[in-house]
């Protein structure tokens, strides 16, 4: 059976901001460190039982897998749920709805006690620490981040599959015109090369994550996420550093996502038709 060409992401137990820098900032390459956060009060504390004890009435934003349709907001959730029914629910049995960008300082900021930002030399946005929360073989689609940030992604219960490419790779990766995702019906766990043949020619990184490791993930790289058991993780990030992608990331969010919402409404399905077929034209006339 073929498979994607991904290499393993080289991990380190630690590491100082010298090495950081140097090794894996600099040239933009991901890296796991594996024993980084072992004195947070988080390392002991977090796992989806506290969460639930810390928030459970808490009203929280669900996602699962749907293809975007044109009546959805940009990030729009699918669903809301008590916070004690999801974590209930993710313990109960697998299900495809996911917590995706929920603010811990402005839902629940006593969490802020439990853990501290580190030092890697790059500035870490501190109003944006996000949590991801997702059940046993719920996944994101193949996407990056619209401010193409530098992301620490830090682990907690369970393991989680990790799919990485730079943004070399776009030609390749059956990107959505107007858009910050891949063709929704990709599975890039197990890709039809049939189906999709120009992934032959991608070229990426991966890694599974387990509790208490933290991933780096450089400028724009695209992620896709798996979850191989329930469990969550927590993004720091810091503004992009490279000129062509904080002018990108700029672009995305002043101009890119208002311009798509407005074709949505203008258009409707027949836009997001159009963008799903361009993203076969255009990749195929690179794989030709």
């Amino acid at each position: 059976m073929p498979s994607l060409d991904l290499q393993d992401i080289p991990r380190v137990e630690t590491i100082s901001k010298e090495e950081f820098i140097n090794n894996y900032f600099k040239p933009q390459k991901p890296v796991v460190i594996e024993r980084f956060i072992e004195d947070w009060p988080a390392y002991s504390k977090w796992n989806l039982e506290y969460m639930k004890s810390i928030a459970a009435d808490k009203v929280v934003p669900l996602y699962d897998d749907r293809p975007v349709d044109y009546k959805d907001g940009f990030n729009e959730p699918h669903a809301t749920m008590k916070m004690s029914d999801y974590v209930d629910l993710l313990k109960r049995e697998p299900t495809k709805y996911r917590i995706f960008l929920w603010n811990i300082l402005k839902e629940i900021p006593q969490l802020q006690q439990d853990f501290s930002y580190p030092d890697f030399g790059l500035k870490l946005m501190k109003g944006l620490p996000m949590l991801f929360f997702g059940g046993r073989d719920s996944h994101t689609f193949m996407h990056y981040d619209i401010d193409l940030a530098n992301i620490f992604h830090f682990h907690f219960e369970g393991q989680k599959q990790c799919i990485l490419f730079d943004q070399q790779q776009n030609k390749h990766l059956y990107k959505i015109p107007h858009s910050l995702i891949t063709r929704e019906d990709i599975n890039f766990s197990n890709p039809d090369f049939e189906k999709w043949p120009a992934l032959n020619n991608a070229k990426g990184w991966q890694c599974q994550l387990k509790h208490g490791e933290v991933l780096y993930m450089p400028e724009g790289y695209w992620h896709y996420m798996k979850y191989l058991t329930p469990g969550f993780s927590m993004s720091l990030r810091a503004i992009a550093r490279n000129p062509k992608n904080l002018s990108k990331a700029l672009y995305n969010v002043l101009i890119m996502r208002h311009f798509d919402n407005v074709m949505r409404r203008i258009k409707g399905q027949k836009w997001i038709d159009w963008k799903n077929n361009q993203a076969i034209i255009r990749t195929n006339k690179h794989f030709k």
